[in-house]
């Protein structure tokens, strides 16, 4: 009877010691290499947990795939979240699991960028140069190359071959619609000036009973929406402002806008004195509304919505001129003869 009972001690104290052995086993290899790598990990949409945690001991994050996998099988959420994942040796099984079952964690691999309604071209291409590190100037000049505008053509209805005038500055300035998009960080010039064009033919197709029955052209209203855009700081204005215009146009009058000289002479109103633009209506170049009649051979920034409504639905009047009071609250005011202009200018612009 005691050696019965001598073996069942033995036998108790060596399972003791065969599990202690075993969770001291466990324990360690669950423990964090602390090697200090660090290594980007792409879980897959349809991986299994099982291939997860294989990659991880690959990449040296963790000792024991096998050991890891079934502690967190049993112990942890497993649910893992499809993404890239910066994961360090330092961190333990638990902190890696916690981590990789949260989606904000993952690493972005897209950036949202947001291009305000009357940037110029060349400010969008500075945008997304400095989100996504293409080349501004190499963008533009895709922008500009006639041989891709063409490429889009058949696509995108808007683009008419109005827009090739050998006065353009940039071809497809005034139609990569203002808003705020998402790219992909390794976004190519096709894939960045699709999502623009994407977003103005959406706009062209909502209104296209507007554009059928406008009597301008559509590279027409593009090129006016782009002046209404750049001459009326607040939208309620910009119906009223596109109807004097367009009187203007009908009574075979120069627009004048002064507007149009910013962009010929290329006067940043964020940066530069946009005073320059008023101080110089003989600037010779097409783009200058008071040298040459008619609207300028292209649209001088990228309207937004509120701009090209109020072209395709302009509010009717005898107004034949406008100014804002730049010295004041912005107010517009609008007169039918230069006489009463003139009056409204001696009267709220003596700021200048």
């Amino acid at each position: 009877m005691k050696k019965i009972y001598k073996v069942i001690i033995i036998i108790v104290i060596a399972l003791v010691i065969i599990i202690g052995a075993l969770a001291f086993y466990i324990k360690d290899r669950l423990e964090p290499p602390m090697t200090g790598i660090e290594e980007v990990i792409t879980i897959d949409e349809a991986e299994s947990t099982r291939s997860v945690f294989r990659e991880l001991e690959d990449a040296g994050i963790i000792k024991d795939s096998d050991i890891a996998y079934y502690y967190a099988r049993f112990f942890l959420d497993t649910d893992l979240m499809a993404g890239d994942y910066l994961l360090s040796s330092d961190n333990t099984i638990n902190e890696i699991v916690n981590y990789i079952t949260d989606p904000s964690n993952a690493i972005q691999n897209t950036v949202m960028i947001t291009f305000p309604e009357g940037d110029w071209l060349k400010d969008m291409a500075s945008r997304l140069e400095g989100s996504l590190g293409v080349d501004a100037d190499e963008l533009l000049a895709y922008w500009n190359d006639e041989e891709v505008v063409r490429s889009y053509m058949s696509e995108y209805p808007f683009l008419t071959e109005d827009i090739f005038n050998n006065d353009t500055r940039y071809l497809l300035e005034g139609y990569l619609f203002p808003e705020t998009y998402e790219f992909y960080r390794d976004s190519d010039f096709d894939t960045i000036t699709r999502r623009f064009l994407d977003a103005t033919l959406t706009f062209y197709e909502d209104h296209l009973s507007s554009f059928e029955t406008s009597e301008l052209s559509i590279h027409e209203v593009f090129t006016l929406a782009s002046i209404v855009q750049y001459e009326a700081a607040k939208p309620k204005d910009m119906r009223l402002i596109a109807g004097v215009f367009i009187n203007r146009l009908a009574m075979d009058m120069p627009l004048q806008s002064s507007v149009t000289v910013c962009y010929a002479m290329d006067i940043d109103r964020n940066e530069d004195d946009w005073r320059s633009c008023e101080y110089n209506p003989d600037y010779d170049s097409p783009y200058n509304t008071y040298m040459y009649y008619g609207l300028t051979p292209g649209p001088i920034l990228n309207p937004g919505a509120d701009a090209l409504e109020a072209v395709l639905d302009p509010e009717e009047s005898d107004y034949l001129y406008f100014m804002a009071d730049v010295c004041g609250d912005g107010t517009v005011y609008y007169a039918k003869d230069y006489a009463e202009h003139q009056a409204n200018v001696d009267r709220y612009l003596d700021c200048y």
